[in-house]
């Protein structure tokens, strides 16, 4: 089972993932916190595999929150819930660890997706909000960011930059295995190949790369 945290400070909305996470054979919602200090706390006294946290939330920001879990307790994967407000917010998370972003009007099919890729160690954006973010982290690039975003991209094959140009438009494996013809498992090894060779931690940054060099946009 895979043991899951919900973070948010509205109790309506705790409600709601709990209810559909619940009905999943494979999870257990096995707390709820109200703040990012309450989630810290139960992440570090009891074992959980994957915490949903809300951004806005008092007492303690789910930012803050996902540092705090990450240096104490790092073996909890952390998806932040969020309607991508802020791009320094969006920038912070990447930086620290996150597991990936899923918006708060996310299906209830996405939220389940989203928590077994976390639990199973992959990173998770949605196509939604990998489009959202690179969309809006792009914006305002520079010639030498395009360049050095080249230079980088030099090292992959051709059928990888095929690949990248599409995690640039933020398509799923699967979305993306139709497009190029190829099976969503094939897709997931080229993308593993392509963030290892481009030293990406998570298909936002290796979007914002492709979107920087030209590719999919």
């Amino acid at each position: 089972m895979i043991r899951v945290l919900v973070t948010d400070d509205e109790p309506l909305i705790r409600a709601g993932i709990r209810m559909i996470l619940s009905s999943a054979d494979d999870m257990e919602v096995v707390a709820e916190a109200a703040n990012g200090r309450e989630a810290v706390d139960i992440a570090r006294s009891q074992r959980v595999d994957v915490a949903l946290l809300d951004i806005q939330m008092p007492v303690m920001d789910g930012l803050t929150a996902l540092g705090e879990l990450r240096r104490s307790a790092p073996e909890v994967r952390v998806l932040i819930l969020t309607t991508f407000g802020e791009r320094q917010n969006v920038l912070r998370a990447l930086g620290s660890g996150s597991a990936g972003f899923l918006l708060k009007d996310s299906a209830p099919a996405e939220l389940m997706r989203a928590v077994r890729a976390a639990a199973a160690g992959e990173a998770y954006l949605s196509p939604g909000a990998t489009r959202h973010v690179v969309d809006s982290l792009a914006s305002g690039g520079t010639a030498d960011r395009a360049e050095r975003a080249r230079r980088r991209l030099e090292k992959l094959t051709e059928r990888e930059r095929d690949v990248l140009a599409l995690l640039g438009e933020g398509l799923s494996n699967a979305d993306a295995g139709q497009r190029i013809h190829m099976s969503e498992a094939t897709v997931k090894t080229y993308v593993s190949r392509i963030l290892a060779k481009l030293g990406c931690d998570n298909r936002v940054q290796a979007a914002l790369l492709a979107r920087d060099a030209g590719l999919g946009a």
